[in-house]
């Protein structure tokens, strides 16, 4: 499946969340969807767990 179809079913999931269940139902829509979205890049293998929880390397000269 492209990603071109993938975003209109996500905008048109979003405008029915909108329309039958208001604004509330659209922001839980868009934040399941963002979930969703990390999920699935994890189990792809394009992310790592550890970039939610890796420090900040200060070698740079910034503090």
């Amino acid at each position: 499946m492209s990603m071109a179809v993938v975003g209109m079913i996500a905008g048109m999931a979003l405008g029915f969340a909108g329309y039958f269940g208001g604004f509330g139902a659209f922001l839980l829509v868009a934040a399941l969807g963002a979930v969703g979205f990390v999920v699935g890049r994890f189990l792809d293998g394009d992310m790592d767990l550890a970039d939610f929880f890796r420090t900040r390397d200060r070698r740079d000269g910034r503090r």
